[in-house]
């Protein structure tokens, strides 16, 4: 296929006609849910049976992108016909908690100014006692508190704070018993309990870090969120303190230092991968969700507990079996209705895959046996399906015999590329993160349009990343552009020996920790690149610290290092240590708003490039902040990037 085809035919547009539907909600015959179909992330609803999205919010009012928010977007509020929504300026995640009406209207914060220019995070809602709990992160001291809001006074009580978190981790039927957590790196956590009759929290499982014994090695759990068990003498919930990728645990109340193992029956899937979550939905009603070769399955489960012997059961399920496949879960809720003594519980889906945009899917109470209702019919416009790219798999051995999963995109066959094609180095964020096959997350669509102008994309999980059990995503800890960066350099060097690509024309591109990646690999390894391109990603890794807010630094320290006490060490895997080696052209994208990376990081990259002579272009995005989602930015995000290449891999 020519170049001029290519460009005329697949412009950027088509592959973001498909519409964003993502968060999905039930309540009383209608579905809530997040979409992008006003060129802004916003809030709508549609009834169950059938009808035109509505929109729920102002035109132009923006969400965050719940991809990368902590806590949820928005719960719809039956009982108080209203909806709670958490809102912040154009990406600064100052999120503040706001009432609509059920049927949309004007947001109306529910605290006035009273928590202005300060992080209130939506941990949890019950919406049948409208009790929501928040994080809140002021921006100016190290500590982390719960809060718990009764939303119909507003009524709102503290429940501690920690500059380990303090996070709401579980709470019983009637709010009496609360469990919170101190998270200080990834896996590495305790559990508090905090009663009503309590004046603060009591220590429930784990050894807090202040009374560990220097050089002391403790079993990191990775507990999961908590679910109080229907007699409320327990709680359920996923840990990995009897497997590497995670199984579903049971803490007694009268013995919690003594947790114990609950065998699982009848999971439809096999290959390696994570148990990521449990949730309550009703009584001993579960749902388990897993993450297996980054794809989800989500099953609809029973608890049963006979004196000491427990098992949770598996009835059906509702993610992961065609047509509900090989792709990715973007949320799943449900609404429990009582008819009778038995309860009737519906659940609504959205799924997505690598090449096929997000669907909602309704699971309706009354079929329980039947495959799901498709609510939308979401498509990518002027795009022939043939012409997207599934991938390939792409996994390879490390330099130290470690098994790395990757993925290999490469232009279809149908679009007529001759020759070995130009390749690009995708790097995710995190890094404790996972690329996976989601076609409504910032990279896949980049991807798509890549392949689409004639590029190869390499898409590695290296150490560090999620999805691969808890010690693969330790590796990353205290080691940010060591082991790590090595993997890519071994994920390439198999590459070489592949005939379709052409390994003398190479780019990097990665966004946050993946932006840092792609520093690293241009200013450690300046002969392999053409071009590359850092979306707000550090480069001065003491700088990058302190510029954090305060109440992040403390994990920081903990993970990746102390500016002061480890600077040698975060000096030397410094992007900025090694700048004047970069020789290839770059792109800096930056969001003026990103509260995680300032916008001050990616200026002094740009300027100190120039300074040495390199061709650095610098994209800054006036309403964004720690990602691209606005319709506009994205349009000319994506084709800058895709622009950017093509000129410097001479496609």
């Amino acid at each position: 296929m020519s170049k001029e085809i290519t460009e005329n035919q697949f412009p950027i547009q088509s592959l973001l006609s498909a519409r964003l539907l993502l968060s999905p909600q039930l309540a009383k015959g209608r579905v809530y849910f997040l979409s992008d179909m006003s060129g802004v992330i916003s809030l709508y609803a549609m009834n169950q049976d059938g009808s035109m999205p509505e929109p729920l919010l102002p035109v132009g009012l923006a969400l965050q992108n719940p991809h990368i928010m902590r806590g949820y977007n928005y719960f719809v509020l039956p009982k108080l016909h209203k909806v709670l929504v958490m809102i912040d300026e154009n990406g600064n995640e100052n999120y503040q908690p706001c009432f609509v009406p059920l049927q949309g209207g004007i947001p109306e914060p529910i605290f006035g100014d009273k928590y202005k220019n300060e992080q209130l995070a939506l941990a949890y809602c019950d919406i049948k006692k409208n009790i929501a709990y928040f994080f809140r992160d002021d921006r100016k001291t190290p500590n982390m508190e719960c809060l718990k809001t009764d939303l119909a006074t507003l009524e709102t009580t503290s429940l501690g704070k920690s500059i380990y978190g303090n996070y709401f981790y579980g709470v019983n039927r009637d709010h009496s018993t609360v469990i919170l957590t101190d998270g200080y790196t990834a896996g590495d956590n305790v559990l508090y309990v905090l009663r009503r009759e309590m004046p603060e929290r009591q220590l429930l499982y784990g050894i807090p870090i202040e009374k560990r014994a220097k050089g002391q090695e403790v079993k990191l759990p990775n507990i999961g969120t908590c679910n109080f068990t229907p007699d409320e003498k327990g709680l359920l919930f996923r840990s990995n303190i009897f497997n590497d990728e995670g199984s579903a645990s049971y803490l007694s109340f009268n013995d919690p230092q003594n947790i114990v193992e609950v065998p699982i029956q009848g999971i439809r899937h096999k290959g390696s991968g994570e148990l990521v979550d449990i949730r309550t939905v009703d009584g001993d009603r579960f749902l388990l969700e897993y993450n297996i070769g980054g794809c989800s399955w989500l099953y609809e489960c029973q608890f049963r507990k006979n004196g000491s012997s427990m098992q949770v059961t598996v009835e059906r399920t509702l993610c992961g079996l065609p047509p509900l496949d090989e792709g990715v879960l973007l949320g799943a809720e449900f609404e429990v209705q009582k008819r009778g003594s038995k309860p009737s519980i519906a659940y609504v889906l959205s799924f997505t895959k690598a090449d096929s945009p997000a669907q909602l899917y309704l699971y309706q109470t009354e079929t329980r046996s039947k495959a799901p209702r498709v609510l939308s019919r979401e498509r990518v416009l002027g795009i022939d399906q043939r012409f997207l790219s599934q991938g390939e798999d792409a996994s390879f051995t490390s330099f130290d015999g470690l098994r790395v999963s990757a993925r290999l995109y490469m232009p279809s066959e149908d679009l007529g590329f001759k020759g070995p094609r130009p390749l690009v180095l995708y790097v995710h964020g995190g890094p404790q993160s996972q690329e996976r096959p989601d076609f409504t997350w910032f990279s896949m669509p980049l991807i798509q349009f890549l392949t689409l102008n004639g590029f190869a994309v390499f898409v590695p999980n290296v150490r560090g990343s999620s999805g691969y059990g808890l010690k693969y995503m330790k590796h990353v800890d205290h080691d940010w552009g060591g082991k790590d960066r090595l993997d890519h350099i071994e994920g390439l060097k198999m590459l070489e020996k592949d005939t379709r690509i052409d390994s003398s024309r190479r780019a990097v591109i990665g966004r946050s920790y993946g932006g840092f990646m792609t520093l690293t690999l241009v200013s450690r390894h300046p002969k392999l690149w053409k071009a590359a391109c850092d979306m707000f990603g550090p480069y001065d890794l003491p700088s990058f610290i302190y510029r954090l807010p305060e109440t992040w630094r403390t994990y920081f320290y903990l993970s990746v290092g102390h500016p002061e006490k480890d600077r040698e060490f975060l000096l030397e895997r410094s992007p900025k240590t090694y700048l004047k080696n970069i020789k290839c052209p770059m792109l800096i994208i930056q969001g003026r708003n990103d509260p995680r990376v300032l916008e001050a990081e990616s200026k002094e990259v740009v300027e100190n490039l120039r300074a040495n002579g390199v061709e650095a272009e610098f994209l800054v995005f006036e309403d964004e902040g720690h990602d691209v989602i606005k319709f506009k930015n994205k349009v000319l995000c994506y084709t800058k990037i895709v622009d950017f290449f093509k000129k410097h891999l001479n496609l």
